[in-house]
């Protein structure tokens, strides 16, 4: 696995094999970065459920200003950090141990939004994402224009629009979908 643009682009990244980690390929990253563009400046980046933190990883790559990456796992922390250390930006991000399954409170992160860039790499078929949406919408954690990239399985059944977030961009790429939605604040 590797970085596929921007100033790291090639750097090799560590990975886990036989976990539950399932890291996004480079092609769907590539994909990704099409469709939501290769200029990240400046932007604050929320990397839910970031596994290797290879989404959030691709983001500092094109210059994003700061990072937060949110996993329960440990070993996906270590990794993260790994990762981090290899990209040499520990500076720019933050790592947090924090169950996403739940209730998710974005007033208790330790880096404040809103944020301008959000991907959700949740595990496939357990209908994470419309609440999470539900949930950056609702506590004014993005900013205006936000916009919030979600990989779900082409099975997963996804919302058009929750509360602001409107879906925008959705594309499958074999048992993979990327769904891009935008923020819209409301008058």
């Amino acid at each position: 696995m590797r970085i596929t643009g921007g100033s790291f682009k090639n750097r090799r990244l560590a990975s886990l094999r036989g976990l539950k980690i399932r890291p996004t390929s480079d092609k769907v990253r590539e994909a990704i970065f099409s469709i939501i563009g290769q200029d990240m400046d400046r932007c604050k980046v929320l990397d839910l459920f970031a596994g290797t933190g290879c989404l959030g990883l691709e983001a500092l790559s094109r210059n994003a200003s700061k990072v937060l990456f949110i996993d329960s796992s440990p070993q996906s922390i270590h990794l993260i950090e790994k990762n981090l250390e290899r990209c040499s930006c520990l500076n720019s991000a933050m790592v947090v141990k924090r169950d996403l399954s739940g209730p998710f409170a974005t007033e208790s992160l330790p880096m404040k939004g809103p944020f301008d860039l959000v991907f959700m790499d949740p595990p496939y078929r357990k209908g994470f994402i419309p609440s999470l949406l539900g949930t950056l919408s609702a506590k004014r954690s993005l900013s205006p224009w936000a916009r919030v990239v979600a990989e779900s399985s082409n099975m997963d059944p996804l919302p058009d629009r929750v509360e602001n977030l409107e879906q925008r961009v959705s594309r499958f790429y074999g048992e993979t979908r990327i769904t891009v939605y935008s923020f819209e604040e409301k008058s």
